[in-house]
Formats: C-alpha cells, structure tokens, sequence
C-alpha cells in the first residue's frame, strides 16, 4: 500500500507542479531507461525463471517518478519532499488516507464475507 501512497503523492505533485518542457520528461525516461536495466540485471543474477510483468514495470517507473518528481521540484521551496504550500500539502495527505481507508474499509469487507460463508458452509 506504501507504494501506491507514493504514486498518489508523486501524481499530486505532478499536478500542482506540471512543466510541460520535454527536455525534463527525456531525460526522467532516459535514467528510467538506465537505472530500470541496471535493477533488472541485478536482480536477474540472483534469480531464475519469468519475472512478472508488474515488478518490471516498477523497476522501471520508480527511476522514472524520482528523477522527473526532483526536476519539478527544484526551486519551489520543498523541504525534502514536503511541498511549501499547505494546500497542496492537505491534498497529497487528504489523497494518501483516502486510499488507505478505502483499502482498510474493502479489506474488512472481503473479510466478513468470507467470515460469513465460512459460517454458512
């Protein structure tokens, strides 16, 4: 869930901060590229057989999200990565709980679902 908490905070960012300047989204694809084949290799030395097509893509899209997140940043007064508007601030953190509590309330769902057939049975 952690990772998803960081994609919703990366696209909050992206919103608030968008530059539609391709040289930032080049070079973002271009470490993707890099990096995303670095973490393949080594990840590929310590393990045989097919990798899931997800866990690829996230080798990928994490050096993408890093690299284009730091150029958007640059400037704006972020502390780490805490933006300096409280606005934006309460949007990635308002964003971040909703899905954690929509994960939370589903997964109690399913639960008492399968509490209730299990009983049933």
């Amino acid at each position: 869930m952690i990772l998803w908490c960081y994609l919703i905070w990366y696209l909050v960012t992206v919103f608030h901060h968008f530059d539609p300047s391709p040289r930032i989204w080049l070079n973002s694809l271009g470490i993707s590229a890099v990096i995303g084949v670095a973490l393949l290799l080594s990840l590929n030395s310590n393990r045989s057989g097919r990798r899931d097509p997800w866990e690829t893509f996230r080798l990928f899209l994490m050096p993408f999200c890093v690299s284009s997140f730091s150029s958007l940043i640059k400037g704006q007064g972020f502390i780490l990565v805490i933006p300096p508007r409280r606005s934006e601030l309460a949007v990635s953190l308002a964003t971040c709980a909703a899905f954690a509590s929509s994960v939370y309330c589903l997964k109690r769902i399913s639960r008492a679902r399968q509490d209730a057939g299990s009983i049933g049975a």
